[in-house]
């Protein structure tokens, strides 16, 4: 029996007949095509019909929806009724398609929204739920024009981001001294009660106390220390957290343990957690919080979590799903054709902490990634494997951009680092000396850009020393004769609560070295409450930190906890960051301050003076997509009965894709949460689900422009439009 078929024995709630009657007293036009339709077919031909009676003359929707590509300019003409036009059409089209919904473990998911209406009205069946027909209440009041958009102006937006402070408000700075102290005082009473053992970190025979606590004071600035005392048991955490810790979150916490997730925390981070809640920070760190606690999902979903990118399964010998070929299955990703990700055989396997939503969960569920830092040290085998890794880059003709990650970059030992950096340096070099002796035509593009992915600045800044900034000055002052321009650290700030006087100061040594720091913001449940990214967006600014990417949470139902679904994201975008966009004729002024690393904050702030705006908008709001790329290019197909919607999206238009895209066409991507969910667990954090009014219409999204500062600079010769590395059938 076909998925479908078996909705038309499951019963309807009581409550979805009332939502049903609510829905059917506020559009009676579609209550008596239901009533006199024999079934799904006359149903969805009764529907559009009145569709085109109704909204035929409106021809730039029917452009819209009948252009394979439409453009940012067509997408940005619609206006908030035409959005409710164009879904219901798609519901239309893509009725009665099935799709594996992988957030249920690959169970099959089907859309047929008119057809679980019309067994609802005449039948009372259809298995739709509450969230359904809540759904589609507020989808058509939007296609009568009942539904508004009502834009926050930038007084608004700034009343909700004063709602977060930052961890440079000297009230906070002095919680998580308190904080820093009440976790010393623990570890040295586990020291001296023989609880925790350790030949690097011991007291002097006789020791008072306060003579402990200055010298574990002098440790706390070292990362050493950190990462050698990171929180590895649910009991330690809520030991360290004075107990604050309530049963029903330690439940989990033992549960996760028992399943095998790995539990690693740094003390540095696990103080700018609150136990003491002032009136002044009520829910200001639950971003935070929720990196470090674990959700039910996550735990029942470990040991059945599935990668969510496609590409960075590889066998050897055989292209990943992008159509390249990689020279082995561990150290190097790609996607696109300018850019590929190293990841060495080192510590930067690991991380300074384990995140909650880590989009490498899966690598962490096979044992890819991992605390057992000792163990990722790099052997006597890794300098020559980098060398081969280097050829991989020097030999191919689009590569000119390398992103060293893992788990993270700058776990990595000073001395590895550099040696990357070595041998990146020689790389470039001799790609640059044999690109001269081709002719014009035949020329490879060469290394423009190097970058670290790295959450140290944030999760443990202590990590960024003085050494760490000289290995990268020297590094970039010698590239920069051999014409590499752009030098920048990727790192994940997630909350304005995260930026600290010590994060400020690895940020501020990372610029002096001339090194350009962006961020990429995970848009969770708690992130995405209104205005606290344009609070993130404005405190990174004040540091000198560029916006980089807004990224829709990815994975199935085991980040179901922390996901936001697609349509607040396009909300945010259009909403609250609108107010920190700057118009054309700051572009040349924006161009030049990433040029000038070393004073860059001071140049953010005269520009934001000049340009009147309250932060720099200068990222894009993406999902990556577990095909290829990245992409705010969607419109919602179709909606499950428990009202999660079905999103169709297309490749980012802004950007060069690997020649596979035009063959494997658009990505369907079922949400793992419901609108209605959503909303009701914001109100859980406190929020007013009134500031949210007109969520449900935002049902499309169109990929934002790449702003001119991330675009690769031009060279002086044309490249060979040849791909290699690429094998596609």
């Amino acid at each position: 029996m076909r998925e479908i078929e078996k909705l038309d024995r499951i019963a309807i709630t009581v409550r979805s007949h009332r939502l049903l009657r609510q829905f059917m007293s506020e559009n009676p036009e579609i209550e008596e095509i239901m009533q006199n339709s024999r079934n799904e077919t006359e149903v969805m031909v009764g529907v559009e019909e009145w569709v085109n009676r109704t909204f035929g003359d409106r021809k730039h929707v029917f452009g819209f929806y009948n252009e394979p590509h439409p453009s940012r300019e067509m997408f940005e003409s619609l206006e908030w009724q035409d959005y409710a036009i164009i879904r219901l059409l798609d519901y239309i089209e893509h009725a009665g398609i099935e799709h594996p919904d992988l957030n249920l473990r690959g169970e099959t998911a089907v859309s047929h929204p008119l057809r679980l209406l019309w067994l609802a009205v005449n039948k009372g069946t259809g298995g739709a739920r509450p969230d359904f027909f809540i759904d589609m209440i507020e989808h058509f009041r939007q296609l009568r024009g009942d539904g508004i958009r009502k834009s926050p102006d930038e007084a608004e937006v700034m009343t909700w981001m004063d709602r977060y402070p930052s961890g440079l408000d000297p009230r906070i700075i002095q919680l998580r001294k308190e904080n820093r102290d009440r976790i010393l005082t623990v570890l040295i009473n586990k020291i001296e009660q023989g609880e925790i053992e350790s030949s690097r970190y011991s007291f002097k025979e006789g020791s008072t106390f306060k003579e402990k606590m200055k010298q574990t004071l002098e440790w706390w600035d070292s990362d050493k220390f950190h990462l050698h005392f990171a929180i590895r048991s649910p009991d330690l955490l809520n030991e360290m957290l004075n107990n604050s810790l309530d049963p029903d979150t330690m439940k989990i916490l033992y549960e996760a343990e028992e399943a095998g997730i790995p539990f690693f925390v740094n003390l540095y981070y696990l103080s700018l957690l609150h136990v003491r809640v002032p009136y002044f920070a009520v829910g200001a760190d639950l971003a935070i919080r929720y990196y470090v606690l674990y959700s039910k999902q996550l735990v029942e979903e470990f040991g059945h979590i599935v990668a969510w990118e496609k590409e960075d399964k590889v066998k050897p010998g055989e292209p990943n799903a992008a159509g390249w070929l990689l020279p082995n299955q561990t150290n190097i990703h790609r996607r696109y054709p300018e850019v590929a990700i190293l990841i060495p055989d080192s510590m930067g396997r690991a991380c300074g902490g384990l995140c909650s939503s880590c989009q490498r969960m899966f690598s962490f569920q096979s044992g890819q990634l991992n605390f057992n830092l000792d163990k990722l040290k790099p052997d006597e085998k890794w300098p020559d494997r980098l060398k081969d890794l280097m050829r991989y880059f020097e030999e191919d003709t689009q590569l000119r951009d390398i992103l060293i990650t893992g788990g993270d970059a700058f776990m990595s030992s000073d001395r590895t680092i550099k040696g990357i950096l070595d041998e990146i340096y020689e790389m470039a070099r001799r790609k640059r000396e044999k690109n001269s002796k081709l002719p014009p035509g035949e020329k490879m593009a060469e290394m423009v850009r190097v970058r670290f992915g790295t959450r140290l600045p944030v999760y443990l800044p202590q990590r960024v020393t003085p050494e760490l900034t000289a290995i990268l000055s020297d590094f970039r002052e010698k590239a920069s004769a051999i014409g590499i321009s752009q030098f920048v650290i990727q790192t994940h700030f997630e909350s304005a609560m995260e930026v600290t006087p010590e994060a400020r100061t690895a940020v501020e040594r990372l610029t002096s070295a001339g090194w350009i720091v962006t961020n990429q913001l995970v848009f969770t449940t708690a992130a995405s409450r209104r205005g606290h990214s344009s609070k993130l967006r404005k405190k990174l600014n004040d540091i000198g930190v560029m916006p980089y990417y807004t990224f829709t949470v990815k994975g199935y139902m085991e980040n179901n906890f922390c996901f936001t679904p697609n349509a607040r994201i396009v909300q945010e975008e259009i909403e609250e960051k609108s107010v920190g966009h700057l118009d054309q004729r700051f572009a040349e002024e924006l161009e030049t301050i990433v040029k000038e690393p070393e004073v860059i904050a001071s140049q953010i702030a005269r520009l934001r003076n000049e340009a009147d705006v309250p932060f720099l908008a200068t990222d894009r709001n993406v999902l990556n997509l577990p095909g290829v790329g990245k992409s705010m290019t969607f419109r919602t197909i179709g909606i499950t009965r428990y009202g999660r919607r079905i999103l169709l999206f297309d490749h980012d238009s802004n950007r060069n894709h690997s020649p596979i895209t035009e063959k494997m066409g658009k990505v369907v991507i079922i949400e793992s949460k419901s609108i209605h969910e959503y909303l009701s667990q914001m109100e859980e954090l406190g929020e007013n689900r009134e500031e949210y009014e007109g969520l449900y219409g935002y049902s499309m999204g169109h990929t934002e422009q790449r702003p001119v500062i991330y675009e690769y600079p031009e060279y002086e010769f044309e490249v060979t439009d040849q791909y290699s590395n690429l094998k596609i059938d």
